[in-house]
């Protein structure tokens, strides 16, 4: 089973970029108390994206994830989120996501900059790490966790502002569910057996056929041969 151990969070939301900030999730219950504003839905924000890529629904493509850049009179904000957690194969990985927020002329911009995972060398017991783009990133991490994406996103880590999706219209509601039970991956897998299955049955078919007009020329055969 994959569990999180510790998390560093650097210039995201209220976090400031100066200062490291570590969380070390406890087993087999951590709870996250604290007052509004203090930082605990920015927690579960960041193991979210540290998981899989998705950014929370209230962040504005980023601009409001990272730390303002003037708060702290600066032009430019760099954040990071170092997530550590044991695979499902019981390896120790470090997940590392780092962004960039820039004050331009007359908009700001967002930028994630880095994703790297970390691991350790069984043989040499060196650090290896690995640099992948964000798509691949976003997918190897619910692999090494053996956990979909889906269930990510929707149940572990499902933000405060989208708990409510079961009650959400039923087209939704569906389409969650078949991502959460990974029921069109098994629709198409059923889709790719029944083909299979009609066009070796035309095979089959064909075959018959062609056994049936070498049976026909055996026979002539036989009887011309017999006759003489």
């Amino acid at each position: 089973m994959s569990t999180v151990d510790k998390m560093l969070i650097k210039g995201i939301r209220s976090f400031d970029p100066e200062n490291k900030n570590v969380i070390t999730f406890f087993k087999p219950l951590t709870l996250i108390v604290g007052p509004n504003g203090a930082g605990k839905t920015t927690i579960i924000e960041c193991l979210k994206l540290s998981c899989t890529g998705e950014l929370p629904p209230n962040a504005r493509s980023g601009h409001s994830f990272i730390h303002d850049p003037k708060v702290s009179g600066e032009t430019e904000t760099k954040g990071q989120i170092k997530l550590r957690f044991k695979t499902a194969a019981g390896r120790d990985v470090v997940c590392i996501r780092s962004f960039q927020l820039t004050q331009k002329a007359s908009k700001m911009e967002y930028k994630a900059i880095e994703s790297v995972l970390q691991t350790i060398n069984p043989h040499s017991g060196e650090k290896v790490c690995l640099s992948y783009r964000c798509a691949d990133m976003d997918r190897e991490i619910p692999a090494l966790m053996g956990v979909s994406k889906a269930i990510l996103e929707n149940v572990i880590f499902v933000h405060q502002d989208e708990a409510n999706w079961p009650l959400q219209d039923p087209s939704t509601l569906k389409k969650k569910f078949d991502d959460i039970f990974s029921a069109t991956r098994y629709t198409k897998a059923l889709e790719v057996i029944k083909k299979l299955h009609k066009d070796q049955a035309q095979e089959i078919k064909t075959y018959k056929l062609k056994l049936e007009n070498l049976q026909t020329l055996k026979d002539a055969a036989y009887t011309v041969t017999f006759f003489y």
